[in-house]
């Protein structure tokens, strides 16, 4: 069993800090409750709990993600998204669900902000430690819920109890987004409270993020470059395709890669993660509890998985041939597998890892000099000698990039996308970044053939917000097309 935050989770979450979940008492147990800092932890642990569910980032945020993008596709109930017309009404019902728990999150975040200042028993150097990582944990929640339903509504500790809450613009969440994660940075140790919890360098690698979302590269740069030279990462040597369980395999409690990820175990009851039996056929092998084989790709029909350079290990790791009726060309996807689980999958979900880091990095530093340069090159360079198993720090002529291969910045970043989605495919980010270049339609007409509609690039603010917040109308408050 992995010893990290899910230990507090199981020891504490259930116990003294359950009352934080049901939604009557909580502000009887807030009262009561962060008075010493083994209780505001447990309240840091709860900010977790609603989006580690398989209906969130245990499993289904990430399979809509990686639904979307141009090597993969939905069966069954997901079948609709192959479409790119927008959600059906099924579909509609499982991004409600994602938007309640991260709401859910915010709001236990919220209560430790709002509690933490005044508890009796708790040192200043804990305090801020405490709310810089409810802090980091409230601005990564709302990059989450901008990205994928544009401006949202605001809740923050002083008005988490308000039902009625005007939709805020899309800047508004941003700049709440980049307040909170400046702090956080200021205020986070250098290592993490627990494995699973975040430090500085975190915050320092989401503001890379966000900032690139807002074309802000100058920012992102000196973030990204500020991870880098602090020496605190380096990526997982790899010389085999297998050797890459290193870095994904299930009993894996940390590694050097790891920047910030949501950890799952296969013990206790309920703290697995449940990616594996929706990417799994049953019987294949890489997980034996069964599976539903909800999303697939073909090695021959689909152009992206066609023109993947089969030496690359990484595609060797991916994907495994699995016939059920679509053609002998099938294949499904095996990075997050556990093979010898008879509960639940043990493997985590890598939020941030330092090979994201190095490929933000070669972006904007290319981005920032108007082309690509040696550093950026190199960055690139070091991912890709990787997934060809050889040393990410030893120059290799015969994988290497070169820099007379590109002519100008444009041709560079797409290079850098492009290896972006083989590093992280079924890792459901490859579809932000399409979205944040604003290129995901131009790509699926590329790849697919298919004309995605506009309202695609969006979910639809949910029933359950708009029935209860009469602050925002259901019809000039929606999301386009919905």
């Amino acid at each position: 069993m992995k010893y990290s935050i899910l230990a507090i989770l199981s020891v504490l979450l259930f116990t003294s800090c359950e009352k934080l979940l049901e939604e009557k008492p909580q502000s009887i147990a807030a009262e009561q409750f962060y008075n010493n800092a083994a209780e505001v932890q447990a309240g840091l642990n709860a900010i977790y709990t609603p989006i580690r569910a398989g209906a969130i980032m245990g499993a289904l945020y990430q399979i809509q993600q990686e639904i979307y993008t141009e090597y993969m596709y939905g069966r069954g109930s997901h079948a609709p998204l192959n479409d790119y017309a927008g959600l059906d009404n099924t579909n509609i019902t499982r991004v409600a669900d994602m938007w309640a728990a991260f709401y859910e999150a915010v709001r236990n975040a919220n209560i430790v902000i709002q509690k933490t200042p005044v508890g009796k028993n708790i040192s200043d150097a804990d305090k801020s430690k405490f709310l810089g990582e409810a802090r980091f944990m409230r601005g990564l929640l709302y990059f989450y819920l901008v990205r994928n339903w544009a401006g949202v509504p605001i809740r923050k500790e002083n008005n988490m109890d308000s039902l009625n809450v005007p939709r805020s613009s899309k800047e508004a969440v941003y700049q709440l987004i980049i307040e909170d994660l400046l702090f956080a940075e200021a205020n986070l140790p250098d290592a993490a409270r627990l494995v699973g919890a975040p430090s500085k360098w975190a915050a320092k690698t989401v503001l890379t993020d966000v900032y690139m979302n807002g074309n802000d590269y100058q920012k992102a740069r000196d973030k990204a470059l500020e991870v880098i030279q602090s020496g605190k990462f380096s990526l997982v040597n790899v010389t085999v395709s297998a050797d890459f369980d290193k870095l994904f395999g299930p009993d894996i409690i940390t590694t050097p890669e790891e920047i910030f990820y949501l950890k799952f175990s296969r013990q206790p009851n309920g703290q697995g993660f449940q990616y594996p039996i929706y990417a799994h056929y049953p019987g294949a092998g890489y997980y034996p509890p069964g599976g539903y084989y909800t999303l697939y790709s073909d090695a021959v029909n689909n152009t992206f998985v066609r023109n993947w350079d089969k030496n690359d290990l990484r595609y060797d790791y991916n994907w495994y041939v699995q016939t059920f009726g679509l053609g002998a060309s099938t294949i499904l996807n095996k990075k997050f597998s556990d093979r010898t689980t008879t509960t639940a999958a043990g493997n985590d979900y890598p939020m941030y890892r330092y090979a994201d880091l190095l490929l933000f990095y070669a972006e904007c530093d290319s981005r920032v000099n108007n082309g690509p340069t040696t550093d950026a090159l190199e960055k690139l360079n070091m991912i890709h000698r990787r997934a060809y198993g050889k040393n990410p720090l030893i120059a290799d002529a015969t994988v290497d990039f070169k820099m007379s291969g590109y002519g100008n910045l444009q041709a560079f970043v797409d290079q850098i996308v492009k290896e972006r989605a083989y590093e992280d495919c079924s890792e459901g980010k490859h579809w932000l970044d399409l979205k944040r270049l604003g290129i995901a339609k131009d790509v699926i007409k590329a790849m697919k053939g298919i004309t995605m509609a506009d309202k695609h690039l969006l979910w639809p603010i949910p029933t359950i917000e708009y029935n209860y917040n009469k602050a925002i109308d259901p019809i000039k408050d929606q999301n386009p097309g919905y």
